[in-house]
């Protein structure tokens, strides 16, 4: 039945008492109190007026009934007239709830559990304004057809990010992705499947970020993405290159097979500003520069960064050709030892001569081929090309001497890395006593396990092993002594200055006892002048490599350094 029909409402007392002045005006209270006032005055004081003229009791008597009368009526006028303002108090509730809201957002606390009109008055109160704050957040910060973050909402979010990052090293990326031809697919196929495109467009977005990161829709056919806690702008190109691949894949929409793309603008906080709008700005200019080269692909803001990231992905185009085109070569660094007194071994050192830049320093290339993967083929061929190179010098007649090979950890990680070491050594013809691989401890950190067991597989061969960079890694010495081991190499970090340097120097010292006490050798990199020379060899050292014996130098200028059987310093040879 309809509420309407049953209480038929008229407002025309009320109106007639809201014409008085206050308090019957703004106060619907005092209204209520007025009502319960003469309603309960009116008829008693009738009666009582009554009594008195109908009566023919004498004057004192009638004075007394008339004073009893009196407080009786005023002592049930204020019990009434209390019970009523605590009877109003649901209602009073319920207008501060909803003035509270109107004015300061705030919503409402009251209570749910009555199930009178008063009661439900409130509890629908309460339900009503929460629904309704939900639906006025999500408006306001959400976007209706894709259901992600509006600009609004990503406002907020970045500007939180940007007050939490600054009290850490932390980077943020801002990245702004424009849809390429949304236009004409909304011109040609209509707005319905222009929707869905968005729609899938979104759901695809999302799946290539991380919970912590932030995607939003802005206008039309533009999104933006906050990239947080970036230690590398590694991450923000892998990031954008996943965006990109993402939306180059085509969409089955309504029976419709659509090719889109995206164009990526990106800038970087606190490199590019720290202000949310210039943030957002500088994107959006990086986005429409990305469009004037070509679309699909990703442009950073800064023009420095944009420089690296060219010159990055030059660097990486030309060392997928490197290999194929013969443009790397090894170049062999002597290992000297401190008792014998002659070379006894060499380190493979990967070099790369490019006809268009000359040679390239590893520290640039080695990175990208290690990123990119390049590193296992390349690596695969450093140690069949050391191979045969320590081959060639047996031949000749000179030192048999190891061949020292770095494994990377990308290598490491092979299933087939033992046989195809094996492979090598029958198709070059070396002995595996002359082959020594290096690894790092931070490499055999990663699953000790598994490095234990690939480290004794390839022992058991007869290959030497040697941990390279030994006092810069995690490991620890009950992992050491598990490790098969056959040396250690002490890092050029600690005999830079181990003879100004007490810490290095005692460090230094310690790694060459530990070494001798396990039954290792020990070899010391980077030594550079007479005094680290004497200091290494006073305090046991085993062997020494580096510049002040000789710099990494080609195969042929080693073989006549070979035979010509130094013992002694190159920089002290006359």
């Amino acid at each position: 039945m309809n509420l309407a029909t049953v209480f038929k409402p008229n407002l025309r007392l009320y109106s007639f008492l809201s014409r008085f002045r206050y308090p019957f005006k703004k106060s619907y209270k005092s209204k209520i109190m007025l009502v319960a006032f003469l309603g309960t005055h009116v008829p008693l004081l009738s009666l009582l007026i009554y009594f008195i003229i109908s009566t023919s009791l004498a004057f004192d008597v009638k004075v007394r009934v008339i004073v009893i009368a009196l407080l009786a009526t005023l002592v049930g006028t204020a019990l009434t007239l209390y019970a009523l303002h605590n009877l109003l108090v649901p209602v009073t509730l319920t207008f501060v709830a909803l003035r509270k809201y109107l004015s300061h957002k705030e919503l409402p606390s009251l209570p749910t559990e009555f199930t009178d009109e008063a009661g439900i008055l409130m509890a629908d109160t309460s339900h009503t304004l929460k629904k309704l704050d939900e639906i006025i957040h999500y408006t306001s910060n959400y976007d209706d057809l894709t259901g992600l973050p509006n600009r609004v909402l990503f406002r907020s979010r970045l500007s939180q990010a940007i007050s939490q990052e600054q009290s850490n090293n932390h980077l943020l990326a801002v990245i702004s992705l424009e849809l390429d031809r949304f236009k004409d697919i909304n011109n040609t196929l209509g707005h319905s499947i222009s929707d869905l495109l968005l729609r899938s467009a979104a759901h695809r977005l999302s799946n290539c970020i991380r919970e912590l990161d932030v995607i939003s829709s802005f206008d039309s056919n533009k999104f933006a993405i906050l990239q947080t806690h970036i230690t590398s702008l590694d991450e923000v190109i892998t990031l954008s290159e996943k965006l990109l691949n993402a939306l180059e894949q085509p969409f089955s929409l309504d029976g419709n097979q659509i090719y889109t793309g995206s164009s990526i603008g990106i800038s970087i906080y606190p490199h590019d500003n720290s202000n949310v709008e210039l943030l957002l700005g500088n994107a959006d200019n990086a986005m429409y520069q990305a469009k004037q080269k070509g679309r699909n692909s990703y442009q950073f803001y800064s023009a420095e960064l944009n420089a690296n990231l060219q010159e990055r992905l030059n660097l990486e185009n030309e060392l997928h050709d490197a290999l194929k085109q013969e443009e790397l070569l090894l170049y062999y660094q002597p290992k000297f030892s401190l008792h014998s007194e002659r070379i006894v071994g060499v380190e493979a050192l990967l070099r790369w001569n490019s006809p268009k830049r000359g040679f390239i320093s590893p520290a640039k290339f080695i990175p990208i081929a290690e990123e990119t993967g390049l590193i296992v083929p390349i690596g695969e061929w450093v140690l069949r090309t050391a191979c045969a190179q320590n081959m060639t010098w047996q031949t000749e007649g000179l030192s048999f001497i190891k061949m020292a090979v770095n494994l990377s950890a990308s290598q490491f990680k092979e299933l087939n890395l033992v046989e195809m070491t094996a492979q090598i050594l029958d198709e070059t013809g070396v002995a595996p006593s002359y082959l020594e691989l290096e690894v790092t401890e931070s490499m055999l950190m990663e699953n000790v396990q598994q490095g234990i067991t690939l480290l004794q597989e390839l022992h058991d061969m007869g290959i030497a092993l040697s941990l390279d960079d030994f006092g810069t890694g995690y490991s620890s010495l009950n992992y050491l002594k598990r490790f098969p081991i056959d040396t250690l190499k002490i890092d050029q970090s600690f005999v830079r200055d181990l003879v100004l340097n007490s810490d290095d120097a005692a460090i230094t010292q310690a790694i060459i006892s530990l070494a001798h006490n396990l039954q290792l050798s020990v070899i010391a990199e980077g030594v550079e002048t007479k005094e680290q020379w004497d200091y290494l060899k006073a305090n046991g050292c085993d062997e020494i490599q580096g510049y002040y014996f000789s710099r990494p130098i080609a195969a042929d200028a080693l073989a006549k350094l070979l035979a010509s059987h130094p013992t002694f310093p190159l920089s002290h040879r006359t």
